[in-house]
């Protein structure tokens, strides 16, 4: 009976690729500055593309929170409302909307208060 040995150790191929402590100590660090950099970079992009700013940038910024209230009696037969905050006439839409829409891609419009007809 025949016992099988395992292949001396220089008979295993090799792959040729050896880590040694030098390029160890070369590769964490610039792994570790690629990482951060690449997190630095997603995180400005995205702050970029959803940066939340203010809606009102104009009306009312003494005041804590801007509330306008119209008794339905006082509309005549239609009423339209701002809701870009662009406005000159602010509550009321001055059609400052169109321009907000073209240079920003929004589609924000007016809110329209309509009576109804007997």
């Amino acid at each position: 009976m025949s016992h099988l040995s395992a292949p001396p150790m220089s008979a295993v191929p090799s792959s040729g690729f050896r880590l040694t402590k030098e390029h160890f100590l070369v590769a964490v660090p610039v792994a570790v500055v690629a990482a951060a950099g690449g997190f630095l970079v997603s995180h400005y992009l995205s702050r970029k593309c959803c940066k939340k700013s203010q809606v009102n940038t104009c009306v009312c910024k003494d005041s804590p929170k801007v509330v306008h209230s119209f008794d339905m009696e006082d509309i005549s037969t239609k009423a339209v409302y701002c809701r870009c905050w662009k406005s000159k006439k602010f509550p009321f839409c001055d059609g400052a909307h169109t321009k907000h829409n073209e240079e920003t891609g929004d589609n924000v419009g007016p809110l329209i208060i309509k009576k109804k007809d007997a």
